[in-house]
């Protein structure tokens, strides 16, 4: 077999070709004029081309590679990401000439409710099908490379490179600077209320290529399916495909240039916004101010509910919050840590009919990644309070599995306790949660010992 021929054959197998179909080769033996002319109409045609680049085999492969990793729910087609790539073996040729045709139309997504963390009601997600997430994945890529750079350095969300641990930090060293009040924004169902005339008109600002401009505007037509009943999509961007941040930052890269124009200093991630000043007259006056900026220039409302003026130390932003005396340190927010102990409740109830290994493990898979995130606090007697509090909730759980007075009684000798204090403890009238915390189960159940199934420690982390 030939290198070209199995070269074809590669490409077929990926589904992804290098460049599209039905091109013709350059002549040969042509002018220097000639060659000349052909460059500079190359040149000028290059900005409307931003679809070849969404389409080209390598994008394609990094927006695969990236679906399947996330994985996540089918949408209303049923597919799963691991039956996409056979999909994609079959049917990328007949994809790719809709697109570039200008013919795609992506399927309705599927609405999905999640609690907020905050306890605050529902947050409506929409899933797209696998293939809608890939080719919004491909887009997003490609625009995300072009418009990055042009983006405010004050804006963190869903940026590559930034992340909300440094919004929590740059929204500390203003504070440290003297700005002492907060100008606490949050924008009212932001992501369901988007203008598509105006965003669709910011993006034609930025791109030239109409079947790229067709394509997004599709995807924000596409509908919502719910209970069966597909509805029409007249506004918003809805939470869950890929596509959705990078537009969410092109509307309110309107509100950061504005505030950027009047001088304040502040930190946004995605949809909330903290401006920071100087007292609390400033703050009042910059708060009407933005929120009227907000109401006619972006059509967008402000969440009155869950927005305010206050010292920092008295808000949370991100998870976070600040002390209150002595030198200014972040801390984790009292909200986060209910949300904590809310989770691990969860984990380790009674009634789950799981082995203590299983449930360890389980556990230690949720601390962790709790702890990547909330190690960036400075408080490390947060911590100390959380790992106390951990080890006792994983004593009770081995006071509920031994079940009978007789069988605790064993247990409690048989793990170095005294006879008379696993006997007086064994048959103690106390409720699990204060038995936890007597002599016998401290001795019995070591805080070593818990450590060595598994069970991991919260430290703060080394900065």
């Amino acid at each position: 077999m030939s290198r070209k021929r199995q070269k074809n054959q590669n490409q077929m197998e990926l589904a992804f070709p290098d460049e599209p179909m039905g091109e013709a080769p350059g002549g040969e033996g042509e002018g220097a004029e000639l060659l000349t002319a052909k460059q500079e109409t190359e040149n000028a045609a290059r900005k409307y081309d931003v679809l070849e680049e969404i389409l080209e085999r390598d994008n394609l492969k990094e927006a695969y590679r990236r679906v399947k990793a996330n994985r996540g729910s089918p949408g209303i087609d049923g597919m799963t990401v691991e039956e996409l790539g056979e999909h994609l073996k079959s049917k990328m040729p007949e994809i790719r000439e809709q697109m570039q045709s200008g013919i795609y139309r992506p399927q309705p997504v599927k609405r999905v409710e999640i609690p907020k963390p905050d306890g605050g009601g529902v947050r409506k997600l929409g899933i797209p099908t696998v293939l809608d997430r890939l080719i919004q994945q491909a887009v997003m890529q490609v625009l995300q490379r072009k418009w990055d750079c042009t983006f405010s350095e004050r804006s963190y969300g869903f940026r590559p490179g930034r992340s909300q641990q440094q919004a929590v930090e740059a929204a500390k060293q203003h504070i440290v600077a003297g700005y002492t009040w907060c100008v606490d924004l949050d924008l009212e169902k932001f992501f369901d209320r988007v203008n598509h005339d105006k965003l669709m008109g910011r993006i034609a600002q930025r791109v030239e290529d109409k079947r790229v401009l067709k394509l997004i505007r599709a995807f924000l037509r596409a509908g919502v399916m719910e209970d069966g009943l597909v509805s029409p999509s007249e506004e918003g961007t809805p939470q869950g495909g890929p596509l959705s941040p990078l537009l969410s930052n092109l509307v309110l890269d309107e509100l950061d240039r504005e505030l950027e124009a009047r001088g304040h200093r502040f930190v946004r991630y995605a949809d909330d916004c903290n401006i920071y000043v100087r007292s609390e007259r400033a703050g009042q006056r910059v708060m009407e101010s933005v929120k009227r900026f907000i109401s006619k220039k972006l059509k967008l409302k402000v969440n009155e509910a869950q927005s305010a003026v206050a010292k920092p130390q008295e808000r949370k932003f991100l998870g976070f919050s600040f002390t209150k005396w002595g030198e200014l340190k972040r801390l984790i927010a009292p909200k986060a840590i209910a949300r904590f102990k809310e989770r691990v409740r969860e984990i380790t109830r009674r009634n789950r009919g799981i082995s203590m290994k299983e449930r360890i493990k389980e556990l230690a898979v949720y601390m962790r990644g709790w702890l990547g995130y909330y190690g960036f606090s400075e408080v490390p007697s947060q911590m100390k309070e959380l790992n106390s509090w951990v080890r006792r909730r994983i004593r009770c759980v081995f006071w509920w599995q031994w079940k009978t007075a007789r069988k605790r009684r064993a247990e409690l000798i048989n793990r170095g306790v005294k006879p008379d204090l696993a006997a007086s403890t064994a048959g103690s009238r106390k409720g699990p949660w204060r038995v936890s915390q007597s002599p016998a189960l401290t001795i019995a159940l070591p805080n070593d010992y818990l450590h060595s199934l598994g069970l991991p420690k919260l430290v703060v982390q080394k900065a």
